[in-house]
């Protein structure tokens, strides 16, 4: 099946006792054995449940992975890589630009724990593969990064921090036989699997925040994670039941619902934030506009290559920093002033006191982060009004 029909029909089978076409929501805690151990696949539902099993196979088919875990959040997801696959003493290598709760959850929860983490500031895959040493058991990358939308190479940063890697002695052996020395994690939240697949790039995991583009509407929270072999996924199954930060049951069929639209939804996503940017690039109240489909911008080649699609985020930075960035905020009605992203809703974010609040700002300037940025996330209303809507917020008082 190609992607359009597994988005529609993976895990998606006919109920078989009475033939619904959607699947029932399994709401149960728990499932009924005929004797001690003697059961039809399910115990208890923090362990598994069929509404969440559905889920967990339809993404495994869209990114292309053997099998997925998913999460209560992508933080959650996060946190479960993290405290899964390495332990005190090892580091991480990631791109500057990034998340601001993955920067919290890597500096003010693993840190202490004993986790290290280095930060390129540089995109090449060589300013990456300098960071690698002998203690680094994993490399995040976001691509397109949150919210300065620079492309990632996967599959060369891959290639260099592994010859990297080889070429060192690991401080320790990996936590389990069929683990790799280094593990290559790619944030696939802004491009979803319609427009990008890192695991046929080289990744080893694929983490989403199913909050966002998957979900597609706003209404539900929730994480994954993906895996292209079997052994790098073990020890994440095994920590989300022992930890037990799972979704709900619907939770889950809010996602798969969502899911089943996604296709259709990511290509007018991708053409209004087009429209926008081509809007944008000819304000003059604009310093910068950032969106990886238009000419000057520095990954367009590397864009048109990765992905199928340039994506539905576009950032902007207005002259006159953070009094114009508010007052522009405070004029849109079409687009909502709110966290998040990728529902069918346009939303408009202020990274420097929201999202990435909790990064110090010595950090948001290193990477380019100004106060007078705009993050936004251009939904699938029609276009000309929601450039309407931009022009009003831009008018004079």
């Amino acid at each position: 099946m190609r992607f359009a029909t597994q988005a529609i029909h993976v895990g998606q089978a006919p109920d078989p006792t009475t033939g619904a076409t959607v699947p029932p929501i399994y709401a149960t805690s728990t499932y009924t054995q005929s004797a001690p151990g003697e059961h039809k696949g399910y115990e208890y539902s923090r362990t598994q449940n069929p509404t969440r099993a559905g889920l967990e196979a339809c993404l495994a088919a869209l990114e292309g992975g053997v099998g997925c875990a998913t999460f209560a959040s992508g933080l959650a997801a996060e946190n479960a890589v993290l405290a899964a696959l390495l332990r005190p003493g090892d580091s991480v290598v990631a791109y500057g630009d990034l998340y601001g709760g993955t920067y919290r959850l890597l500096e003010s929860v693993f840190r202490p724990w004993g986790l290290a983490t280095r930060y390129a500031t540089d995109t090449s895959p060589a300013a990456l593969a300098a960071l690698v040493d002998e203690t680094t058991r994993l490399v995040w990358l976001e691509t397109p990064t949150n919210p300065l939308l620079r492309l990632l190479d996967i599959a060369a940063i891959g290639g260099a921090v592994r010859d990297r890697r080889r070429a060192l002695t690991p401080h320790r052996p990996p936590p389990a036989p069929g683990i790799p020395d280094l593990i290559l994690v790619v944030d696939n939240t802004f491009a979803t699997p319609a427009l990008q697949r890192p695991l046929a790039l080289g990744a080893d995991l694929v983490i989403h925040s199913t909050t966002k583009y998957l979900g597609g509407h706003s209404d539900v929270v929730g994480g994954a994670v993906v895996a292209a072999a079997a052994p790098v996924l073990e020890p994440i199954r095994f920590f989300q039941n022992a930890a037990g930060g799972v979704p709900g049951p619907f939770d889950c069929f809010l996602v798969h619902r969502g899911i089943k639209t996604l296709a259709v939804r990511m290509r007018q996503h991708c053409e209004n934030a087009l429209r926008v940017a081509q809007w944008a690039a000819g304000r003059p109240e604009f310093a910068r506009v950032i969106y990886p489909g238009l000419p000057d911008h520095p990954d367009r080649a590397l864009a048109a290559r990765q992905m199928c699609g340039a994506g539905g985020m576009v950032s902007v930075e207005l002259h006159g920093g953070l009094p114009a960035a508010r007052r522009f905020l405070s004029r849109l009605r079409l687009f909502a002033c709110a966290e998040s992203l990728g529902g069918v809703e346009s939303l408009a974010n202020h990274p420097v006191s929201m999202t990435h609040a909790s990064m110090p700002r010595d950090v948001r300037e290193r990477i380019g982060l100004t106060d007078g940025l705009v993050r936004l996330s251009v939904g699938i209303e029609d276009v000309d009004d929601l450039i309407a809507d931009l022009e009003e917020a831009l008018r004079p008082a």
